[in-house]
C-alpha cells in the first residue's frame, strides 16, 4: 500500500489554533508543505498545537519546517507546542534545532586575475564605444561646417562674437596670471641647476624654448579645456535635461549648427590668440626673474632671446593651437550631447569631458613633438 504524500490542515479549539500534519513529510513534499506551513498565522498571543502523530515518514526537510514554523509562532509572541511526536520524529526535531546557527553567507569570491581582465575589457569596450561616437560626432559637425561655408548665411555670428568673448577674451585674465608665474618658476629653478655650472645666462634659452615651443600653448589649453570645455558640456547638457535640444529638432533646426559649430569655431579663433599671450606673458615673468635673480638687464635678456629662439620656435607652438582646440570644443560638446537623465548626468559628463579634453590634448602635443623632431624642426 503507497505511502500517502504530506498534508496539512488547520482547525479551531476554542483559542487554541490545532495544526494537524500527516502523511510524507520528506524532500519530494517539502515545496507543497512549505507553501501551506507559511499561511498558518494565528492571531497575536494565541496558542498553536502542532499534532505530528499522523506522520508517516519524516526525514531532515520535514523536521526543519515543523522547527521553524515552531520558531517563526514562538518570535511573534505566540505560545506554539508539538503533540503526539515519535521519540525518532522528536529527535530529529532535535537535530534540526541544534544545528540552527545562523551566518552570514560570504559573497563569491572570484579570481582576481579574471576580475582585472574583465575590468580591462570593459574599459576598451567603452573606449571603443566612445571614439566611434566622437568620430561620428566629428563628421557631423564637419557637414554642418561644408553647409555652412555653402550658404554664409546660415553660420551667426552673433553667436560666434559671444562665444569668442566668453572662451578667448574672458580668459585672459587667468591665462596670463598662470603663465607669469609659470615663467617665473621656470627662471628660477632654471637658474638654480644652472648656477652650478656656471651657466646662469641660458635660462633665458630655457625659458624661451620651453615656453614658445610647448609651456605656453600647452597651458593654455589645459586652463581652456577645464573653464571653457566644461562649460560647453554644461550648457548643452542642461539643454539636453530641458528637452530644448528635442524642441530644436522638432522646429527642424540642426542642433550641430546651432550649438556646436560657433563654438567650435570660437575656440579655433582665441585659442592662438590666447597661446600668444601666455606666451608673451610666460617671458615677460622669465624676464623678471632672471632680472632680479640673475642680474640680467631686460636688453641682455631681450639680446638673448634674440639668439636662442627663432621665429620658427613660436610658430611651432602657435601652429598647435588649433587643433588643441577643436579637440577642446569637440569634446566639450560631444560630452554635453550624451547627457541624459538629470542633473547628475550633467555633473558626470561635465568631469568627463574636462579628463578626456585634457588627456587628448597632451596626446597631440607628444604627437606634434615627435613630428617636428622627425622634419628637424
Amino acid at each position: 500500500m503507497p505511502i500517502e504524500r504530506g498534508w496539512l490542515t488547520t482547525a479551531q479549539e476554542g483559542e487554541t489554533l490545532v495544526v494537524a500534519a500527516g502523511g510524507r513529510w520528506d524532500v519530494a513534499s517539502a515545496g507543497i508543505i512549505d507553501a501551506r506551513l507559511r499561511q498558518v498565522a494565528p492571531a497575536p498571543g494565541r496558542p498553536v498545537r502542532v499534532e505530528i502523530d499522523r506522520l508517516e515518514a519524516l526525514d531532515t526537510a520535514g523536521a526543519w519546517l515543523l522547527y521553524r514554523t515552531l520558531k517563526r509562532i514562538q518570535a511573534a509572541g505566540g505560545e506554539a507546542s508539538l503533540a503526539g511526536a515519535r521519540p525518532e520524529h522528536r529527535a530529529l526535531i532535535e537535530e534540526a534545532a541544534a544545528h540552527d546557527r545562523p551566518c552570514e553567507i560570504a559573497p563569491p569570491r572570484r579570481n582576481a586575475l579574471v576580475q582585472c581582465v574583465e575590468r580591462v575589457g570593459q574599459a576598451t569596450w567603452r573606449a571603443g564605444t566612445t571614439a566611434r561616437s566622437f568620430v561620428a560626432f566629428f563628421g557631423a559637425v564637419l557637414v554642418a561646417l561644408a553647409r555652412g561655408l555653402r550658404r554664409p548665411a546660415r553660420l551667426r555670428p552673433t553667436s560666434l562674437v559671444h562665444h569668442m568673448e566668453e572662451a578667448g577674451l574672458n580668459a585672459l585674465p587667468i591665462v596670463g596670471l598662470l603663465s607669469f608665474l609659470i615663467g617665473i618658476v621656470l627662471a628660477y629653478q632654471g637658474a638654480v641647476q644652472l648656477r652650478r655650472f656656471g651657466a646662469e645666462l641660458f635660462v633665458v634659452n630655457l625659458v624661451a624654448v620651453s615656453t614658445l615651443r610647448e609651456i605656453g600653448i600647452l597651458l593654455t589649453a589645459i586652463i581652456v579645456a577645464g573653464r571653457s570645455g566644461s562649460a560647453f558640456t554644461a550648457q548643452i547638457g542642461a539643454m539636453k535635461v530641458n528637452e530644448e535640444i528635442d524642441a530644436m529638432r522638432t522646429l527642424g533646426l540642426d542642433p550641430v549648427e546651432i550649438l556646436v559649430l560657433p563654438r567650435v569655431l570660437a575656440l579655433v579663433l582665441t585659442l592662438p590668440l590666447l597661446g600668444f599671450f601666455a606666451d608673451m606673458m610666460g617671458l615677460l615673468g622669465g624676464g623678471l626673474m632672471a632680472w632680479a635673480v640673475l642680474d640680467v638687464s631686460p636688453a641682455l635678456f631681450i639680446e638673448r632671446l634674440n639668439q636662442a629662439v627663432g621665429v620658427a620656435s613660436f610658430w611651432v607652438g602657435i601652429a598647435k593651437a588649433p587643433v588643441f582646440a577643436l579637440l577642446i570644443a569637440l569634446v566639450g560638446c560631444h560630452e554635453g550631447f550624451q547627457v541624459v537623465g538629470s542633473a547628475e548626468s550633467v555633473g558626470r559628463r561635465t568631469t568627463r569631458a574636462v579628463v578626456e579634453a585634457i588627456f587628448l590634448v597632451i596626446t597631440a602635443d607628444a604627437l606634434f613633438s615627435v613630428f617636428f623632431a622627425l622634419i628637424g624642426v
